[in-house]
């Protein structure tokens, strides 16, 4: 049997860093925190301080920004997360969003608790896009800061 592939999912973001913010806060995962390898490379004169940032206090990669599930292993030395991770990579303001995603979150809070859900995340700074009602079910969509669509059932 082959050994299941590793894979984190890659989301644009004019602002990678509130994003990881939000979808951290959302998911209830954790921001990683490169700081320290991000010191061990500039010790090194690896990296420059120009593709750096100050984020919660600490350095931070200017243009990426990682959350990870807190159950799951990450590498201590890096902060890197060795499970569930989703990754926001900085592109230029200047390339919009114009259609819907191809590819969206699902949230599924606890039965009976979706209006609960929705409070909360408008709270952290989404938005009601929609909702929905057929016969396969109800949920509402909803987008994030950025505009990337999530479905909260």
């Amino acid at each position: 049997m082959a050994t299941p592939v590793h894979w984190k999912l890659v989301i644009d973001a004019h602002d990678p860093h509130a994003q990881a913010d939000f979808w951290a806060a959302a998911l209830h995962y954790e921001v990683e925190d490169n700081s320290a390898l991000i010191e061990q490379l500039l010790d090194q004169g690896v990296v420059s301080p120009e593709i750096l940032t100050e984020n919660h206090g600490r350095r931070a990669w200017r243009d990426a920004a990682a959350i990870r599930h807190p159950d799951d292993p990450y590498d201590p030395h890096s902060g890197t997360g060795l499970g569930r991770r989703v990754l926001f990579n900085r592109v230029p303001l200047a390339e919009k969003k114009t259609t819907k995603n191809r590819v969206h979150i699902d949230l599924h809070p606890p039965r009976g608790e979706r209006d609960a859900e929705v409070a909360r995340l408008r709270g952290l700074g989404a938005q009601v896009y929609r909702h929905v009602k057929e016969a396969s079910g109800e949920w509402v969509v909803m987008t994030d800061p950025e505009g990337n669509e999530l479905c909260v059932h």
